[in-house]
């Protein structure tokens, strides 16, 4: 069977989770590659080594382009800082690898623009990380919408919130750099427009406000020296649809009480739909003539559940649905599949993002076409 290598930057948070996914795919699914964990890159040498040991993976970089120019890798996984994708990716596109790259897809649509190009000119694979679009219940969700069980789709209303930046006195991180990051909006937002433009269609247009609520932060936490912040900590847009329909998005992290807060409700001329990854196992859907919303729980039915679970109800969690994303790079990768978004749609992504900065600044409604 034919191996395929795997080579992960980064070895924090996201860094594990994709170890976890790579692990689990080998678990769970018969792949039609012998999936092998080929080398870890981080900047810190003896951290490399440390979690290349613990998650599996056969050798240790202390310098990632060591590990894009590695023989034995054939994907490059980058869970980097997000003003670390477009160097990384750029070289793994020019040493013809495939790339699996967290989201935002880059800091600017300047680069995400040239990633795409880059990725169309090397012929390889490429996928974001929107991984809560691999939910079961998700593509549940789309196949409700395309059933026409909704009717006419009128209405998206969206809203990804956390609190993990809701204390003034929480430190500065590369998330508050401009040049590093993006604020809410790329940080927690791009993974709610990815989904509105999965379920409902293209946007055409936006008008939008966004907001520095904390224009200071310590520089350490704990300490006296505030660094300034110029990144939004809560943004809020109106989308209209190519589709005709009408929507609003919000995304804000300092919103106490909400840990994962991905929500939306899709409403038609026949019914309506509602969402919630902090219940990522339920849906909501209400047909007209109901009276009031039935309960749709995820169960084995679904395409990918099963892998994980003979029974409905036992839940799915985080790194299963990072697990089913993984899955279907692999496919992709060897040609048995299509799905997932690649920096194409990771671009179309940034542009729409893009034009909610340009509305929020300007103060109009803004043609995405037009960015």
């Amino acid at each position: 069977m034919r191996k395929l290598g795997i080579g992960l930057i980064g070895t924090g948070f996201m860094g594990r989770a994709h170890a976890l996914a790579f692990n689990n795919a080998r678990t769970v699914f018969e792949l039609p590659v012998s999936l092998r964990l080929a080398a870890l890159a981080d900047a810190d040498t003896e951290r490399a080594q440390r979690c290349a040991d613990a998650w599996g993976f056969a050798q240790a970089h202390g310098d990632w382009q060591a590990l894009v120019n590695d023989p034995t890798v054939d994907v490059v996984a980058i869970t980097t800082p997000n003003h670390l994708h477009y160097p990384m990716a750029m070289a793994a596109l020019a040493a013809g690898k495939a790339v699996y790259c967290e989201k935002p897809l880059a800091v600017s649509l300047a680069q995400a623009d040239a990633m795409r190009h880059a990725a169309s000119a090397a012929g390889v694979v490429t996928r974001v990380g929107y991984n809560y679009q691999h939910n079961p219940m998700i593509g549940w969700a789309k196949q409700i919408i395309a059933n026409g069980e909704l009717g006419e789709i009128i209405s998206f209303q969206g809203e990804f919130s956390e609190d993990f930046m809701a204390d003034p006195a929480s430190p500065w991180s590369w998330r508050c750099e401009v040049e590093h990051a993006g604020g809410a909006l790329a940080d927690l937002g791009s993974h709610l427009l990815s989904m509105a433009r999965y379920l409902v269609g293209d946007v055409v247009s936006v008008c939008a406000d966004t907001q520095t609520v904390h224009a200071q932060r310590p520089a350490v936490k704990g300490g006296d020296t505030l660094k300034s912040i110029a990144v939004d900590d809560q943004v809020h847009a109106l989308l209209r649809f190519a589709n005709g329909a009408r929507g609003t998005v919000s995304s804000s992290w300092l919103k106490h009480g909400y840990k994962n807060h991905l929500a939306f409700e899709i409403s038609g001329t026949q019914g309506s739909l509602a969402f919630d990854q902090e219940r990522l196992n339920e849906l909501r859907l209400c047909r007209k003539g109901q009276d009031g919303f039935q309960r749709l729980l995820a169960g084995p039915a679904l395409p990918g559940y099963a892998a994980f679970s003979p029974a409905a109800g036992h839940q799915l969690g985080y790194n299963e649905l990072k697990t089913l994303e993984v899955h279907e790079l692999i496919l992709a990768v060897t040609g048995q599949g299509a799905d997932g978004s690649d920096f194409d749609a990771a671009w179309a992504v940034e542009r729409l993002a893009t034009a909610i900065r340009v509305a929020a600044r300007e103060q109009r409604w803004v043609n995405v076409n037009s960015v």
